[in-house]
């Protein structure tokens, strides 16, 4: 097969590169660059410079094609636009779950197609598998890599069937101990490289400097919520209906009406995110402060303290049900039915057991115990096993 490769300069794409080389394929590598302002990134120099070079070396080494191509232009529409509206609305994003649906199997994935393509391959620990159902139509499975420690289908968890069908994730099998053997025993450039942290393709970045390129500081105040608030709100009212107790689980308390103390200033609630502890400013407490509400209206940023907060936890979730995404359409839930799962609402948080529930006036995830720290914007994804089969944004 003829497969282009998604090198990033990175360890994990340049063995994925070297292993389809050696199961026989035509590999051809194309570099993204998204991103051309080091302004605002950590590193000393832009990092895409760097992380280019690297991919060239790669591919020289095993003497493969190498091309660069410009998707900065897009990157910033599809996914930077995104994320200053998401937080300007006081919500939280995962951008690269929205680079790999909107960019990297999307627009990059119909350039593939392009230069005659058979798959895009990526450097994901994930993997892909496919059956054929009863009607002779494949169906493709998203499942998690086989290194639970380092598995990223959490990222691909907003991919459909047509993209799943062109996508190879050669490393799926593999540990990250195990890539990096490999690397060294060719003698890859990128065998040592350390993982990229940051925005997909962009490289570590200080957020607020990046979110203050659009969003202007507003000073508002800080309130410290206090425990003896919840002794009025543990009694749950009697339920009608699940619906009415799913809605009573997953809304979100107005802390506004509150006696709550001020005990300190912010730059704008929309530079911060909930459970977000640094950056706050506060002292004078045994444990930390967490962010448990965010009123952008006003500019207030609600806080409490200790980890075990329980304003930081929530038993259940909603998802508009026009944000609802399944990659097994074929298990799509019909109004009233429910599912047993496992699900998470962030990268590498352990998979949580949970229900989900199908209404009319919304989705509904429902875990066997509290969670902490549940925010607007973020994906929710949901499994069976291995397999993951839908996720959303959570409301």
């Amino acid at each position: 097969m003829k497969i282009v490769v998604g090198l990033s300069g990175g360890v994990d794409s340049s063995v994925a590169a070297y292993l389809l080389q050696q199961q026989g394929h035509e590999v051809i590598a194309l570099f993204m660059r998204n991103w051309n302002d080091a302004s605002v990134t950590l590193e000393d120099e832009c990092p895409w410079i760097e992380d280019s070079n690297d991919a060239l070396m790669v591919a020289q080494k095993l003497g493969i094609p190498f091309q660069v191509i410009d998707m900065s232009e897009l990157y910033k529409e599809k996914i930077v636009d995104y994320m200053f509206a998401e937080y300007q609305k006081g919500r939280t994003p995962n951008p690269d779950v929205l680079c790999n649906r909107e960019v990297k199997f999307d627009v990059f994935l119909k350039t593939a197609l392009s230069l005659g393509a058979d798959k895009v391959a990526t450097g994901h620990y994930a993997r892909v598998d496919s059956t054929f159902d009863e009607n002779g139509q494949e169906v493709f499975h998203l499942l998690a890599g086989k290194d639970h420690n380092k598995d990223q289908s959490y990222f691909l968890c907003q991919l459909n069937q047509e993209q799943l069908s062109k996508a190879l994730f050669p490393i799926g099998e593999l540990t990250k101990p195990e890539v990096r053997e490999i690397a060294k025993e060719i003698g890859l450039v990128t065998a040592d490289k350390k993982d990229s942290q940051g925005l997909c393709f962009i490289g570590k970045v200080s957020l607020p400097t990046f979110l203050q390129q659009q969003l202007e500081p507003k000073e508002g105040e800080i309130v410290e919520i206090f425990d003896d608030f919840f002794e009025f709100h543990q009694e749950k009212p009697a339920f009608s209906s699940k619906l009415d107790e799913l809605q009573f689980l997953s809304k979100k308390i107005d802390y506004r009406k509150t006696d709550g103390k001020v005990i300190g200033k912010h730059q704008g609630a929309h530079y911060f995110t909930i459970g977000q502890s640094k950056g706050l400013g506060i002292g004078g407490h045994k444990e930390s402060c967490f962010i448990i509400h965010r009123d952008m209206q006003n500019n207030l940023l609600f806080v409490g303290e200790g980890k075990n907060f329980p304003g930081l936890f929530r038993k259940a979730l909603k998802i508009e049900n026009t944000e609802v995404h399944w990659v097994r359409e074929d298990l799509r839930l019909k109004n009233g039915e429910s599912m047993k799962v496992q699900a998470r609402i962030r990268y590498r948080q352990p998979l949580e057991n949970a229900t989900l529930y199908q209404f009319e006036d919304g989705f509904f995830i429902e875990f066997e115990n509290p969670q902490s720290a549940i925010a607007e914007g973020q994906f929710a994804a949901w499994y069976l096993g291995d397999e993951l089969l839908g996720s959303g944004v959570i409301s």
